[in-house]
């Protein structure tokens, strides 16, 4: 990590934002830049109520006013004074920047054996709270000036913000370096944990990565929750780590599955890991992190199982069957069993190839074999349901999207057959929409590939009461 600390012998830091230098000590003087939090500038001398500097990064001196310095000396003598300044920092929302700076002062100036995890604990805390502050959207063109500011200090100590972009929008990260070295040093069982949590945070995984190499990153991300100590963590972090491990782990058995890898001992991890989750012991804050969890491991939740065909599916005349296509690709065909084969015919009745996870354990036949739904995971937080059925005597796929609109993250469980009727079913979704979550519970007709009833509260369709499948209500993870 670079501080690109001047060697001289008076500093000050600036703690104010939009404060003037000017070209003359009068506030009448031409105004040649603005400066903002944290940034550091060299004192060579004052004149009335103003400060003559130099600012090394835009390479341009001036007058300022003294009040909106601090002086800054950077020896041992003074550390122990910055250290104060950025703890107490730490929880005055806005001055990141200017607490990024009092830590970079702090790392300067202090010996070597004074340095612990805390300061870098710290540094993580400031940087990673500025990169949610350009998430955020502020309003106002003064406040987009002093975030840009901020940013632009924080750079000049070395500290890393990334821009990528998702769904056309900017999207801030902090890059981590002062949490590696969190783990890399004695730091405390709270301070690894905290560290971990923001290394391995799911929306900060650059977008442009290959699909190649995501697996082993999330490997990794896995590795570094593993290797935190749980023993003397208060109850809140070690729910947290087990929410962040779901997640992981349900992508880690996708990856594995469309890679052709053994997949189960993953996914078994990812459901145990949140079905052993303490709901009560989570904040507020927390509740949209349980709910992204729940749609991960619930879009992946058929990697916890044995690749092969439920009983009711066996019994039928109708069953799937998967071949390899393209590279990558996988095919599957539509037979009745039940049907003998004419001369010179198969009984195959439709078939479709997809790049995503076929979960072959979820198939379900209708039970006068008039349809068969099987769930295909194409990404790792989004499960549709393909519908083979027969209309007007021919056999279709029709594919059944977890949302209408377009989340970042949904799926859709089949969840009974409704007796007495070849045309109606249960459905479940869920999705994450623009941040907000929901769930429906509908009646579907397959005829139409409308939904006929629909409501967000299970007790409100009466026919879910009557004829949900038994497995889908043992196993899903919408009633949470």
């Amino acid at each position: 990590m670079l501080f690109s600390f001047v060697a001289a012998s008076s500093f000050a830091l600036v703690i104010q934002d939009a404060a003037a230098l000017r070209a003359a000590p009068r506030d009448s003087a031409l105004q040649q830049t603005a400066l903002y939090q944290g940034d550091m500038v060299e004192i060579r001398g004052s004149k009335l109520d103003y400060l003559q500097v130099y600012d090394y990064r835009r390479e341009r001196g001036g007058y300022i006013r003294a009040q909106q310095l601090r002086p800054l000396e950077l020896n041992p003598a003074q550390a122990a004074d910055n250290r104060m300044v950025w703890r107490y920092l730490r929880d005055v929302p806005g001055a990141e920047s200017l607490g990024i700076a009092y830590t970079a002062a702090y790392l300067k100036a202090a010996a070597p054996a004074d340095i612990d995890a805390e300061a870098f604990d710290a540094l993580g805390s400031f940087a990673d709270r500025l990169a949610k502050r350009a998430n955020n959207k502020p309003a106002g063109k003064s406040a987009e000036l002093a975030l840009a500011g901020h940013l632009e200090s924080a750079a000049y100590y070395g500290v890393q913000i990334k821009r990528y972009e998702r769904d056309g929008k900017a999207w801030f990260c902090y890059d981590g370096e002062a949490y590696r070295r969190v783990l890399a040093m004695r730091a405390t069982a709270e301070q690894q944990a905290k560290a971990a949590l923001a290394l391995t945070r799911s929306d900060c995984i650059n977008p442009a990565v290959l699909e190649t190499d995501r697996q082993a990153h999330d490997v990794w991300r896995a590795e570094v929750l593993d290797k935190v100590d749980q023993k003397e963590l208060p109850d809140l972090l070690k729910q947290r780590l087990r929410l962040r491990k779901a997640g992981i782990w349900s992508a880690i058995a996708f990856q594995q599955a469309r890679k052709g890898q053994p997949y189960q001992v993953a996914g078994s991890r990812a459901l145990q890991e949140f079905t052993g989750l303490k709901a009560s012991e989570l904040s507020d804050e927390d509740q949209p992190l349980y709910n992204e969890a729940a749609l991960r491991v619930a879009a992946s939740r058929w990697a916890s199982l044995p690749e092969k065909l439920p009983q009711t599916a066996a019994a039928s005349g109708l069953h799937l069957t998967a071949q390899a296509g393209a590279p990558g690709e996988t095919c599957l065909t539509l037979s009745d069993g039940a049907a003998p084969a004419k001369a010179g015919q198969n009984n195959t009745l439709a078939r479709r190839c997809t790049y995503g996870m076929a979960w072959m354990a979820s198939q379900r036949v209708h039970p006068q074999n008039q349809a068969l739904v099987l769930a295909v995971q194409t990404l790792e937080g989004w499960r549709e349901l393909w519908l083979w059925h027969k209309v007007d005597q021919q056999w279709v796929v029709d594919v059944i999207p977890p949302a209408n609109s377009d989340p970042d993250l949904a799926y859709v469980d089949f969840a009974g057959w409704i007796p007495g009727s070849n045309d109606k079913f249960l459905l479940a979704r869920e999705a994450r929409t623009d941040g907000r979550y929901q769930r429906s519970y509908e009646v579907f007709n397959r005829q139409n590939l409308q939904t006929e009833t629909s409501s967000e509260r299970l007790r409100n369709v009466a026919l879910f009461s009557k004829w949900q499948d038994a497995q889908w209500q043992g196993a899903s993870l919408m009633q949470r």
